[in-house]
């Protein structure tokens, strides 16, 4: 061949690390060891038993390519003939195990290439598959003679994955969805988290809660220097509220399960970035059958024997069908329910709500479930069964006071 084709990867030097070697000063080297560590310009002064430097070291190996994560090369054909060769051509194709990616700055033909002249290129690529890639670079050219002239090279590396990402979903009683994102650090060095955040989808606004108000300012729950330690396990909440739109459409959000999609940037060593974002975040829709009923108001803490109100909200989850509901209140052991059992509540439209206060007591301190809410609908003679709708803390006037 008269030309010669070098590819090398580009990465971030890494800082340098040493293996102190020391001893007491009644051993026989007495202080030389000590000594001969401070005059090591590698060593960090006054830590010189510290293994990490202060110099930078050139890469010594292909190292490792996470996902999200952007791979550099630089590409280099050199005419190591004494013939000029013209119409070179440089081509770079990353190939993965769904497709074939384009690489090349350039895809004109260089007119021609003196001896000892070479053709430089850098190529970027944001990976986005896990698993085998390889890196082709092919080059054509003519001698002088007018031999047209060609040769491959194949360059094979693995893309690593760096996060683990686990998802929990907690449906509130009050369409709201909390979401728990568990990020562990699956690599090898410590990762600075820039930023986590979800992004909602389309019927949902979302309220991060991942910072606390302090003095008035707010900071990360995690601290000011947001370090995940290789191995190392995060929990991010999130909070997403129905927008007003969809919020009265109780048939509609309660089969909503797409919630959204998390944005993870994070920044490795000396500074390199990388990025990911998770496919779109699914949900278990809730089952609420066909009435259902939630709390909108109720107190923390009550007095013994003394009424309190709270405000229920009664949905009609139907699409087709118009309900005459009826409500029965039965009283237990510990909660007495004020005023008219088996009152009419009337009509209730498909996907509409009422909204019903209530008055109740309690007999018994501590902790109370409030139960035995019945309604029924005249129309199928079917009968829904409300209890542990929620707690309530009851405890002495006393006490309160």
């Amino acid at each position: 061949y008269f030309l010669i084709f070098t590819v090398m990867r580009l990465t971030k030097p890494t800082l340098f690390t040493n293996i102190p070697v020391t001893c007491e000063e009644r051993d026989l080297p007495g202080n030389l060891f000590n000594q001969l560590m401070k005059d090591d310009p590698s060593t960090v002064k006054g830590a010189e038993n510290l293994m990490l430097g202060e110099m930078l070291t050139l890469p010594q190996n292909f190292g490792n390519i996470f996902l999200g994560e952007t791979f550099s090369s630089y590409i280099s054909v050199h005419n190591d003939s004494n013939q000029v060769v013209k119409d070179i051509l440089v081509k770079a194709d990353l190939q993965t195990s769904s497709q074939r990616l384009n690489l090349s700055a350039s895809s004109a033909a260089v007119a021609e290439l003196k001896p000892d002249c070479c053709i430089d290129d850098v190529i970027h690529h944001e990976v986005k598959e896990i698993g085998t890639h390889i890196l082709v670079c092919a080059v054509s050219y003519t001698t002088q003679t007018g031999e047209k002239m060609y040769f491959r090279k194949f360059f094979k590396f693995q893309v690593l994955k760096p996060l683990d990402v686990k998802t929990k979903f907690y449906n509130a009683e009050t369409d709201e969805v909390f979401l728990e994102a568990q990020i562990q650090n699956i690599t090898t060095s410590p990762m600075f988290m820039e930023k986590v955040s979800l992004e909602p989808s389309m019927m949902y606004n979302v309220a991060e809660l991942n910072t606390v108000d302090t003095a008035g300012e707010s900071e990360s729950t995690f601290g000011s220097r947001t370090y995940l330690q290789p191995m190392d396990t995060r929990q991010y909440l999130y909070c997403l509220k129905p927008k007003q739109e969809f919020a009265e459409k109780a048939g509609v959000i309660k089969g909503v399960t797409v919630i959204g999609k998390l944005d993870i940037v994070w920044k490795t060593n000396l500074g390199e970035r990388g990025r990911l974002q998770t496919s779109q975040l699914q949900r278990m829709a809730p089952g609420y059958g066909d009435v259902r009923l939630s709390l909108e108001t109720i107190p923390d803490t009550v007095n013994l024997e003394e009424p309190f109100d709270i405000t229920c909200k009664i949905t009609n989850c139907s699409s087709e069908r118009t309900m005459d509901l009826v409500l029965e209140m039965c009283n237990t052991n510990s909660i007495h329910w004020c005023g008219v059992s088996g009152r009419q509540l009337g009509k209730l439209h498909p996907s509409s709500s009422l909204h019903l206060a209530l008055t109740l007591l309690s007999s018994v301190q501590g902790l109370q479930s409030v139960s035995g809410l019945r309604l029924t609908d005249t129309f199928l003679k079917r009968t829904y069964e409300y209890d542990d709708i929620a707690q309530v803390c009851v405890v002495s006037s006393e006490v309160k006071q």
